[in-house]
């Protein structure tokens, strides 16, 4: 028989004797799993409180503020005395 063949047959139905996967543990849940969801419990709240830490550093905007940006070269003014600028006159 191929794969396809044993994926595409029904199951059996379930016997007289077979309560269908609903043996004598089924419902019931141990203290382990109790810890386990209580410590995914904590790290979801240790994971959000650090994501609110972060996302308050954001800026609002990623675009650079008006009085920073550069002007093309043919719009600036010309310095008169470059020398004037690096403290030799």
């Amino acid at each position: 028989m191929t794969t396809v063949a044993m994926v595409a047959q029904p199951t059996p139905p379930p016997g007289p004797d077979d309560p269908g996967g609903r043996g004598e543990d089924f419902g019931k849940s141990s203290p382990v799993g109790l810890l386990v969801l209580l410590v995914f419990l904590v790290a979801v709240v240790f994971l959000a409180r650090s994501m609110t830490k972060h996302l308050k550093r954001v800026p609002a905007s990623f675009d650079p503020p008006e009085e920073e940006t550069e002007t093309p070269a043919e719009e600036r003014p010309a310095d008169p005395k470059p020398e004037a600028r690096n403290g030799a006159e």
